[in-house]
């Protein structure tokens, strides 16, 4: 791979390579774009097959947070990091103590996180370290689990959504298909059912799904139905891609919005959605709770403000609806142009009180 090349792709200002035999650490710190604060995002912890496709998943997911900070008004910038092995075999504290004293260096760029394969406990080690790294236990004034707040986000992104398609903002009645009864899906099924919604589930871990069903009155369907049955909305809350050029002409809802990430299998099936007149609640967008509330650590976690500005998401949606409207694109796009549009304006500003091209290094942390 021709790094630099991809460094320059999409203008990446760091790739942070870091190696301890003692501890077989191998992981990677990817940092896109810290214009509006320090890069902020999660460490992943996966099995890659090959050095280049850990390195281009690390990027993609950090150019991701940039975004989805941007978008969600986070004075953070974007960033991720992975780890080379596999999460059932391979950690130990002392592996992530080694990855806590590679954050450190990096001076507060990067502020690390909890991702796929990684838990509260490895945090916890990590911050044994450094202090650049958030989702640590309540018992060390974290945050906890972000499920309930990312379900809640999804909630009032959905509202934003019926109120643009049905004329209200009320859930009451509608039919809802959820794909997915993990830790976020069980909680979103939990809100929708006492906002009285029309429960549709599925999940592949028949415990996970049968619990929703006893709970929340749902009726369960095959994976394979999930996609095709007639709905209000469809909220993806598993795997990402589901949407593409096979699955999108079978849908048979009004809108698509849910928790999982990179739904769209690419940008254009945004616009596949838009010709068939269903409205697309940007994921990356209605799924910032979980970075909402971990970022409220950087202030001192308060749960009333957290929850308060995860409650902002309704209001975002209704801000690219309307973006959407007024630019005569998709709205995943419309996402984009808010994200982008907020970095330059703040670059601009930065450049022109500073008189340096990059801005200042030090930014505030609070959440506009």
């Amino acid at each position: 791979m021709r790094v630099f090349e991809k460094l320059a792709e999409y203008r990446y200002e760091q790739l942070v390579f870091c190696h301890d035999k003692a501890t077989g650490l191998q992981a990677i710190v990817a940092i896109h774009d810290t214009t509006l604060g320090p890069a902020l995002g999660g460490c992943r912890m996966y099995p890659y097959a090959s050095e280049d496709e850990a390195i281009v998943d690390v990027l993609r997911l950090a150019r991701g947070m940039t975004y989805k900070a941007a978008a969600s008004g986070l004075n953070l910038g974007g960033g991720k990091s992975v780890i080379i092995g596999d999460p059932h075999t391979d950690k130990s504290e002392a592996l992530f103590r080694s990855f806590g004293r590679y954050i450190e260096t990096l001076g507060g760029r990067y502020i690390v996180a909890e991702d796929v394969g990684t838990s509260t406990e490895d945090a916890n080690f990590i911050r044994v370290e450094t202090s650049h790294v958030v989702g640590v236990d309540v018992t060390r004034g974290g945050s906890g689990d972000p499920s309930p707040l990312t379900a809640l986000g999804v909630l009032q992104g959905m509202r934003a959504c019926v109120e643009e398609v049905f004329g209200t903002s009320s859930l009451e009645g509608r039919v809802v298909a959820v794909q997915g009864a993990g830790h976020v899906g069980y909680y979103l099924c939990r809100l929708l059912h006492q906002e009285g919604t029309n429960l549709i589930v599925t999940d592949v871990h028949e415990a996970a799904l049968g619990r929703v069903v006893k709970e929340f009155g749902a009726k369960a369907v095959e994976p394979n139905e999930i996609l095709t049955i007639p709905c209000d909305i469809f909220a993806p809350c598993a795997l990402g891609a589901v949407l593409d050029d096979v699955t999108i002409p079978e849908l048979r809802c009004r809108i698509v919005a849910g928790s999982a990430n990179n739904v769209l299998a690419e940008s254009g099936h945004g616009q596949d959605l838009s010709e068939r007149s269903i409205l697309y609640a940007p994921d990356y967008v209605i799924n910032a709770g979980g970075l909402i509330n971990v970022a409220d650590e950087l202030e001192g976690y308060n749960e009333r403000r957290a929850t308060a500005r995860v409650m902002r998401i309704e209001d975002r949606i209704r801000r690219i609806i309307a973006i959407s409207k007024r630019d005569g694109v998709s709205t995943n796009v419309a996402a984009d142009t808010l994200a982008l549009e907020r970095i330059a304006t703040i670059s601009s500003m930065e450049r022109l009180h500073t008189g340096h091209p990059y801005g200042q290094l030090s930014r505030r942390r609070e959440t506009i």
